[in-house]
């Protein structure tokens, strides 16, 4: 999905959507090496470069907002809003994944708790 605001310029754009995972295969006889009987199906995504990509693409945003605040500073930038909506982008962004970080270790605390 793509659209433009005039006078604004987006320097990363989003990754495309991965392919919704085909639904696992069960074998009824349960197959050595498969938990269950349940085979896990081969989406070819990895967790942690996932994580790497997002705070990349974090990194990349405050950068952008960082080069954009100079040139407001210095005069080259003619519309400043440009800079005041990056900024604003890369401040949400940080929320976002602030508060999906908090998220993650509330769940994480919450599994350590559970009894065996």
């Amino acid at each position: 999905m793509s659209f433009s605001i005039p006078g604004v310029s987006v320097s990363a754009p989003l990754p495309p959507l991965p392919p919704a995972p085909p639904s696992p295969t069960v074998d009824p006889v349960g197959a050595p090496g498969v938990a269950g009987g349940v085979a896990a199906p081969d989406t070819g995504l990895n967790f942690g470069d996932s994580l790497t990509s997002a705070m990349e693409q974090l990194g990349a945003l405050h950068k952008n907002a960082d080069a954009l605040a100079t040139k407001v500073a210095t005069g080259e930038l003619k519309n400043p809003h440009e800079y005041l909506m990056a900024a604003q982008e890369a401040s949400i962004t940080t929320q976002t994944a602030v508060a999906v970080r908090n998220k993650a270790l509330e769940a994480f605390n919450e599994i350590m708790r559970m009894p065996l």
